[in-house]
């Protein structure tokens, strides 16, 4: 029954083996999922999955098998996608209110409704649009899409319409996680987690279990013992550049300092514009009347922090190489003195490129900046260009 589903996991990308697939079977056999379609999902999806990068390859494949039955003939529709009848019948029983399974009673109750849908599957060979009988798209049918029913079986609706179907054939919840696709917080929280040093600090107030255990046996009456909680000890640097070209970049951004404000307790960051110079700043309200010497940062952080630089590096090439070729004021010092310094203060350092690589070889100043951080170093801002950077971080 399952070999359809391992076939189009390998065929989609996600590298499950044969063990992985087995493992699977032998949940099923246990019956851990039994009658349930989400503990379906995850228990597959705990089996045949170990990076997170191919969850959205997995969830594709699974409404592929599972869910397109708008892509699948009428008269193959119930022998490919095979959904034991029992399970329909719990998952009704789990998730309809009373009111709901009196308007199904209305057509003859969950048994006629199926039985309908399977007669009505084996006579119609076409698409239908619109009425009332057969399974199709904007009608009164209890079958179908974009239509209503008090009591119908979504099939081929990618949202709900009127939050009316009994069962949604074919809704995917979950979200994108390919290496290839620009961020969201929740992607860069999990490509920066790869950049971790777990270390116990603060008030003692995680359950220590084993120490408990042990503390009770010993003493003989329950003896709880706590313990500091594990947090992420790395220490961070971000200077982020604002501005200019950066805009439409924004949003991005945004998703990334919020991602690492949130993930790492030691977490420090200054902004900068196209290049950095002889000053920095917190506050972009205040960057002309409030700015922090860059020495003062050099001094302050030592080299135990990661620095990460955000940036498209897409300025004229005399703001990276001259004296005066900054944009906006004169400094006294290029703009490759400060960066080399920052580089030499912080070994581990990486430089984040929001600008699709393709271009990074059209632009002169992405090259200059390349290779001042030292080739390899600049990454591009996806999942996958994250985690390679995490890599060279540790």
């Amino acid at each position: 029954m399952f070999l359809p589903f391992f076939d189009q996991l390998r065929r989609g990308g996600v590298p499950v083996s044969l063990r992985e697939f087995l493992t699977f079977l032998e949940a099923m056999d246990a019956g851990i999922a039994t009658y349930d379609i989400d503990a379906f999902y995850f228990l597959a999806r705990t089996c045949m999955v170990k990076d997170e990068r191919n969850i959205d390859k997995f969830d594709r494949a699974f409404a592929t098998t599972f869910e397109g039955l708008e892509g699948i003939s009428a008269d193959d529709v119930l022998e490919a996608v095979d959904i034991p009848q029992e399970w329909l019948e719990k998952m009704a029983e789990k998730h309809l209110s009373a009111e709901e399974k009196a308007e199904i009673d209305a057509l003859g109750g969950f048994d006629k409704l199926m039985e309908t849908l399977k007669k009505r599957l084996e006579e119609q060979k076409g698409r239908h649009q619109g009425g009332s009988k057969w399974v199709g798209t904007a009608g009164t049918s209890p079958f179908g899409a974009y239509g209503y029913n008090p009591e119908g079986v979504r099939i081929g609706q990618n949202e709900s319409r009127h939050q009316r179907a009994v069962k949604v054939w074919d809704k995917r919840e979950f979200r994108n996680l390919d290496d290839s696709v620009e961020l969201g917080t929740r992607n860069i929280k999990i490509a920066l987690k790869r950049l971790r040093n777990w270390a116990r600090d603060g008030a003692a107030e995680e359950l220590d279990l084993d120490g408990t255990i042990r503390a009770t046996a010993e003493t003989g009456y329950i003896d709880v013992k706590t313990r500091p909680e594990r947090r992420n000890a790395v220490k961070v640097l971000l200077f982020l550049d604002v501005g200019g070209s950066m805009d439409p970049h924004i949003k991005l951004v945004e998703e990334l300092f919020s991602a690492a404000k949130s993930e790492f307790k030691h977490f420090e960051h200054f902004y900068f514009h196209n290049c950095l110079y002889e000053g920095v700043w917190r506050d972009n309200r205040r960057r002309w009347d409030a700015q922090t010497p860059t020495w003062d940062v050099l001094r302050t952080y030592g080299p135990d922090y990661k620095c990460i630089f955000v940036g498209d590096a897409s300025m004229s090439p005399y703001e990276v190489a001259y004296p005066g070729g900054a944009n906006e004021h004169w400094n006294a010092e290029s703009g490759q003195t400060w960066l080399e310094r920052a580089r030499d203060q912080w070994p581990n350092h990486i430089w984040l490129n929001p600008l699709d690589e393709r271009y990074w070889k059209f632009t002169q100043s992405v090259q200059m900046i390349d290779g001042i951080f030292g080739t390899g170093r600049m990454v591009p801002m996806t999942l996958d260009g994250i985690t390679r950077g995490m890599k060279l971080l540790t």
